[in-house]
């Protein structure tokens, strides 16, 4: 075996350079979420999964997709959910496969419009249903908890059934940033807690949350719509 003998070794890689400056890397989480991976929040998983309140878990954990854009968590979340849901996007992505990716979510605002300025919770409805699936919308400000905890569950025990996408304000809950959309993999009935697969990765890992805590920052207000914001449960038609 060859051993190299200069100083510095012309094969090495490069030396790593500092970070920019006003950058982040994996932002901590606040105190009243609990990350999946920490001990909290696998005895969460674990609770969940023996009561069957994981079942939603599974196809949307083997789609979940991390956005491609600062603006994109609307869209990351439809790629996740349409994708798990098992819907042809009836469209090429690359090569001979059809499959649903950021850039093919153009059909109600275009990617530069959305990289601009994001999407709003009607904006993702109309892209859902121009991708094929069947969508029901809420907004916090005219429905209550329990009717989210209702849609939460009928997500959370369905193998097949309809992904939840919440759109809510991370400064609500103790997070950096503003308006969020993430899709929602579970609920853990001991701590009320729903799962939080963000689509942000790069800046918080899935997380537990307060079912409570969670409706509270769906019904801060949308400052482009001056609406609440909301959720919606999204289906694959039957004949699809």
């Amino acid at each position: 075996m060859s051993t190299c003998t200069q100083s510095p070794c012309p094969t090495a890689p490069a030396a790593r350079t500092a970070p920019p400056e006003r950058t982040l890397y994996m932002r901590p989480l606040p105190a009243s979420l609990a990350a999946l991976d920490s001990a909290d929040g696998r005895a969460s998983f674990q609770r969940g999964l023996l009561a069957g309140t994981l079942e939603g878990y599974f196809k949307v954990a083997r789609q979940f997709h991390t956005q491609a854009d600062p603006a994109f968590c609307g869209l990351g979340s439809l790629v996740a959910a349409l994708n798990a849901l098992g819907i042809d996007p009836g469209r090429v992505w690359k090569g001979s496969w059809r499959w649903f990716s950021e850039e093919l979510l153009d059909c109600c605002k275009s990617l530069d419009e959305v990289r601009r300025s994001g999407i709003t919770l009607d904006e993702a409805a109309c892209l859902a249903r121009c991708s094929g699936a069947l969508v029901v919308e809420r907004r916090a400000g005219y429905a209550n908890v329990e009717t989210f905890r209702e849609h939460l569950l009928t997500g959370a025990t369905s193998r097949d059934g309809p992904v939840l996408i919440v759109n809510y304000s991370r400064s609500a809950v103790g997070q950096t940033g503003s308006g969020h959309f993430s899709p929602i993999g579970g609920f853990d009935a001991a701590t009320d807690r729903a799962l939080v697969l963000d689509t942000a990765r790069f800046k918080y890992p899935p997380h537990w949350m307060p079912v409570e805590l969670l409706f509270a920052a769906m019904q801060e207000r949308d400052a482009d719509t001056g609406d609440t914001r909301g959720w919606m449960l999204l289906s694959r038609a039957a004949d699809d």
